[in-house]
């Protein structure tokens, strides 16, 4: 038995270690915990209520809405504003909300979400007056041309999926209104396209209806269908018959009538040049390319940067072909040599980046070719993101039709599945990111990831070449690539900023070597009508490059490819300066 003194001495110990667990607790929970579950609970907030309105979006995010609190939505394919005061507002009020969170509590997947929103709902903000400059429609990415498709690719989970879908169809026509709307504010605001793109749009619509007794809707609706294990055949009939009359009575009407409403505004848009030659078309400019691209650098620190690129490529395949005057003979060899099937090659690609990128448990996935009647609509690859819930279907698509040689499929498919936009997409939910961070993501992140792995993916082609010469011939094979990327994103500003017309453009495509009248006149009208799409890409690329020469600077021999990787896959998709501020802290660490 111990004296009493010990016991109390025990006692008085004890007393005092949870004393201190107690308030060292009762801090943490008041100062952490709950600034966490405050933040995480808005977070919520602004998903669910920015989600309900589009279910288009909230299908293609969500398998189970129920399950996340998400009930009783209308189906509904929303409508596009035509007065951007009341989205401001709630920008502002969110803007408002975030700021009163401290930083210094939250964990720092919440300081990346918190400042991810912050930037997010700042840059829609700085859009202001010049709202009406946005398109919604343009013959390749417009709205009519994606619709069909993210209609076609509705997936049927279960069956209240195939009645929402089936409650859209007759949507369309009031939407196209909504449209038609804005486009005739436009039209009055002197913003309204030229005749030459609305051709092109018409052209796009008139071919999606040109025969409605063979609508490729209808044909993947099937298809869809009789995969439905949980569909009888007489009820799979009766679904058949009536879709095909929606077709026939809601959807092609409504394409019509975007036809014949846009015909009405024809000869009202004065200007088939770039941005530039409209009034604020320059400030516009510049807040498009932080919007898609997450870049926020200026446009003078863009064109330097590319320009300085451009040399440095141009340098480099000098002395490449300088080294090798026969390297492009041996270009088409390397290309030549893989002899790998589509399926073959993301096989491939899952065991060679192991040695770059962290390694991924393999993830079920299906590649699918483009629908016979798609193939002049879409582009040669793409990837369906699975809803955040469930992670699955992961689909690559293929559009045989615009195959080249086989080193270009290979390394497409990596763009679109390793390491590119499917090991990206799979990687970053396994951190179990909260829900808002699919909702509000970055373009140039997304795009630029997929473009940057591509310099890799071409060094994996070569380590499957006998050729003697076959890693030089990949390298050459890039630095073409990104020359080619290089100076349409230069000719992008050169349009939209600077103000170069069709002539001009011509004349700097030629200085390259593309000398075809047509084709130099192709690719001014893309890029007028798709201002900063190649920014995207290309200078989404460049910030990856520049941060992996940064941290190779300052980490020399201890840099690794897998870690640097790594960290970027777990931050995941934000805008570059919170991606560059979240790396940098990682790296003074």
């Amino acid at each position: 038995m111990l004296p009493l003194q010990k016991k109390s001495l025990r006692r008085g110990i004890l007393l005092f270690l949870v004393l201190i667990f107690g308030i060292f607790f009762g801090f943490f929970f008041n100062y952490g915990f709950s600034e966490n579950a405050r933040f995480e609970k808005f977070a919520e907030d602004i998903f669910r209520s920015e989600i309900s309105g589009n279910t288009l979006t909230l299908h293609y995010t969500l398998a189970r809405p129920e399950k996340q609190g998400i009930t009783n939505v209308s189906p509904s394919l929303g409508s596009v504003p035509s007065d951007m005061k009341k989205t401001y507002k709630t920008c502002e009020t969110y803007e408002q909300r975030l700021k009163s969170f401290s930083p210094e509590r939250l964990s720092e997947e919440n300081r990346i979400t918190l400042d991810h929103l912050l930037l997010h709902f700042h840059t829609l903000r700085s859009l202001g007056d010049h709202y009406l400059l946005e398109e919604h429609l343009s013959p390749s990415l417009g709205i009519q041309a994606q619709l069909p498709v993210l209609l076609a690719e509705y997936a049927f989970y279960r069956k209240e999926d195939i009645a929402d879908y089936l409650k859209l169809l007759p949507q369309i026509k009031p939407y196209f209104q909504s449209i038609l709307a804005f486009e005739k504010q436009k039209s009055l605001s002197g913003f309204f396209m030229c005749d030459e793109t609305l051709n092109r749009i018409q052209a796009q619509c008139r071919e999606f209806i040109k025969d409605p007794d063979s609508n490729y809707m209808q044909d993947i609706f099937a298809q869809k269908l009789a995969a439905c294990g949980y569909i009888g055949e007489k009820e799979r009939q009766k679904l058949l018959t009536y879709h095909e009359k929606l077709l026939k009575e809601q959807v092609l009407p409504a394409y019509q009538s975007l036809i014949d409403g846009l015909e009405e505004l024809r000869g009202t848009g004065r200007n088939s040049k770039g941005l530039f030659y409209f009034e604020g078309g320059r400030t516009y400019y510049q807040y498009l390319i932080r919007s898609q691209t997450g870049s926020f650098l200026s446009v003078e620190e863009i064109r330097k940067w590319l320009s300085s690129q451009l040399i440095s490529d141009f340098k480099e395949i000098s002395v490449l072909t300088q080294k090798n005057p026969s390297l492009f003979s041996s270009l088409h060899r390397l290309a030549a040599s893989l002899s790998l099937s589509p399926s073959q090659m993301l096989e491939t690609l899952q065991n060679q980046i192991e040695q770059d990128f962290p390694v991924l448990e393999a993830p079920s996935y299906e590649l699918r070719y483009v629908h016979d009647s798609m193939k002049d609509f879409l582009s040669p690859a793409f990837y369906l993101t699975p809803p955040a819930d469930t992670g699955s279907p992961n689909v690559i698509y293929l559009n045989r039709a615009k195959s080249t040689n086989n080193l270009d499929i290979f390394t497409t498919l990596a763009h679109e599945g390793f390491p590119g936009h499917l090991y990206q997409t799979v990687t970053f939910a396994e951190q179990k990111p909260p829900l808002i961070r699919y909702l509000f993501t970055s373009g140039g992140y997304v795009e630029g990831w997929a473009t940057y792995i591509e310099s890799y993916a071409c060094q994996y082609a070569a380590a499957l070449s006998s050729l003697s010469d076959a890693s030089d011939a990949a390298r050459l094979a890039w630095l073409n690539k990104s020359l080619n990327l290089c100076i349409y994103s230069l000719l992008d500003i050169g349009i939209h900023y600077d103000g170069w017309d069709e002539a001009r453009s011509s004349a700097f495509l030629r200085s390259f070597g593309i000398r075809s009248a047509s084709a130099a006149s192709e690719i001014y009208r893309y890029i007028a009508e798709t201002p900063g799409n190649y920014l995207k890409y290309y200078l989404g690329n460049l910030h990856f490059q520049k941060l992996k020469h940064h941290h190779m600077e300052q980490l020399g021999d201890n840099f690794s490819p897998k870690d640097f990787h790594e960290k970027i896959l777990q931050i995941g998709p934000v805008p570059f300066p919170v991606l560059e501020k979240y790396m940098n802290a990682d790296l003074a660490e």
